[in-house]
């Protein structure tokens, strides 16, 4: 992990238990930190984050480059790129951190930084089940307000960003991925060993019978192994693992530590006062709703309940768009991992241009709603 990260993470924490002013606070915050990491290695990492490792392996080392410029490259038809990465996430159950794997996967392939960010941001904002839910226990009117305006945004924060950077290198300067010698992949081969594995993550994201959902990651892992070990050459499987093997542990610490700070801080912030600062239909609510949601961690379904709670508190309708807009998308863990793949500017630009639509599309809402 870069140093400057590590010591930037240590002044951050130092400050915020120094100035922590109420005894019992600190001893909080390490517990919140320490229940939020628990419960995520827990719930996340063997059904999410470690499949979507093994996704972003496959995608690097056997999708063909020109594969991914053709329909994601910054030089491809714009209607397509921006259409496949905007509705693309719709069938996968990812939160803001799982999706980070397979963006890191598509950007080292080659990806155009516009089309990639929409992925990045439409993956985990549209997922069917989270759109299902939404209708179902918060209305009709705001499910299908979340997935239009999520594959808006998506698009339009993607050609912000791919506008703010046009002057940097392009996808074609990127150092290449030189794929493993040998035979090379099929793009049938390839397109079926990557989808069978995706087909893990919708299946953990179906509300189905515990046995039989284990039933079927069983079929798919004999499946995913049986075409490493006889379809794949050895070298292209070596490639493979040691792809998967890289991007973990590049992404899985920096993770770690960005859901530690975020359990420690929403163990310590009163519910009361958030939803005092969400009521009504403002730029400040629906502001602060964006910014909230942009620093808070959201697993995957669970913002829906969470919105309900502040939604009974008073919350209007403007910031819960806001929020569903901008908390399946970001996370303070994602943060400071998108900075790792993208550098620390993208990242800042990426985050305000979230905010700032998130809030915009807010108050459009909270005048119609």
């Amino acid at each position: 992990m870069d140093d400057k990260l590590l010591f930037a993470v240590f002044i951050g924490v130092f400050l915020f238990f120094y100035f922590v002013p109420q005894q019992g606070m600190v001893e909080g915050a390490l517990y919140g930190g320490l229940v939020m990491s628990q419960d995520y290695a827990r719930l996340h990492v063997l059904t999410c984050l470690v499949p979507a490792f093994f996704i972003a392996g496959a995608i690097t080392v056997l999708l063909k480059k020109d594969v991914v410029l053709k329909y994601l490259g910054a030089k491809a038809n714009r209607a397509v790129s921006y259409g496949v990465a905007s509705v693309s996430g719709a069938i996968l159950a990812v939160c803001s951190c799982t999706v980070l794997p397979l963006f890191a996967g598509i950007w080292k392939r080659g990806a155009g930084l516009g089309p990639a960010i929409t992925f990045l941001y439409s993956g985990p904002a549209i997922n069917i089940a989270a759109i299902f839910l939404t209708a179902s226990v918060l209305g009709f009117q705001l499910g299908a307000a979340r997935a239009a305006t999520a594959i808006v945004l998506s698009i339009a924060i993607g050609l912000s960003m791919e506008f703010l950077f046009r002057h940097e290198k392009n996808e074609g300067e990127r150092g290449e991925i030189v794929q493993a010698e040998g035979k090379p992949v099929g793009l049938r081969l390839a397109a079926i060993f990557i989808s069978v594995q995706i087909l893990f993550l919708v299946v953990n994201g179906l509300q189905i019978d515990s046995s039989l959902k284990l039933a079927a990651f069983a079929l798919i892992i004999a499946a995913v192994a049986y075409m490493a070990l006889y379809r794949l050459t050895r070298e292209q499987a070596k490639e493979w693992l040691l792809e998967t093997w890289s991007l973990s542990k590049t992404l899985l610490p920096v993770l770690f530590i960005g859901v530690f700070i975020a359990g420690a801080i929403g163990a310590v912030l009163p519910g009361e006062i958030v939803a005092a600062y969400l009521g009504g239909n403002g730029l400040g609510a629906n502001f602060f709703a964006s910014i909230a949601g942009a620093f808070m961690y959201f697993a995957t379904l669970t913002e829906v309940p969470i919105i309900q709670a502040l939604m009974a508190k008073g919350m209007g309708a403007g910031p819960s768009l806001a929020l569903l807009l901008a908390g399946p998308s970001l996370s303070l863990p994602s943060m400071l991992v998108i900075g790792r793949i993208l550098g620390h500017r993208k990242t800042a630009a990426y985050v305000a241009l979230v905010v700032v639509f998130s809030t915009i599309a807010g108050m459009a809402y909270g005048m119609v709603a």
